[in-house]
């Protein structure tokens, strides 16, 4: 698994824990059942966007937000917390097809 995402399950609910790198935002929590996210959390970044990233994402499948988020920069950053959200959600789809395990 890679060293900054942290999944456990929790009555049929995966929990995520993300690290971004290369972003304002430090961790990144999310509730995720049968591919669609339920919850998201996002500890430093710029708190009324994220807050809002958060509010948009709920009830969405996480392919759909892959598709939506990955690759946009910030400023002259090559990433943002948009992305770093899709590649957190892209490592969470690899470890659970690497375990065997529909997310």
């Amino acid at each position: 698994m890679s060293e900054n995402i942290e999944i456990r399950e929790t009555d049929g609910v995966d929990i995520v824990r993300f690290a971004p790198q290369g972003v304002c935002s430090k961790l990144m929590s999310l509730k995720i059942k049968d591919g669609q996210i339920l919850d998201m959390e996002t500890v430093g970044g710029c708190s009324g966007n994220l807050k809002g990233i958060g509010s948009l994402v709920i009830g969405m499948n996480i392919d759909d937000v892959i598709l939506r988020l990955q690759g946009l920069p910030c400023g002259a950053r090559p990433t943002s917390c948009p992305d770093q959200l899709s590649i957190c959600l892209k490592l969470y789809k690899e470890e659970k097809s690497r375990v065997g395990v529909k997310g």
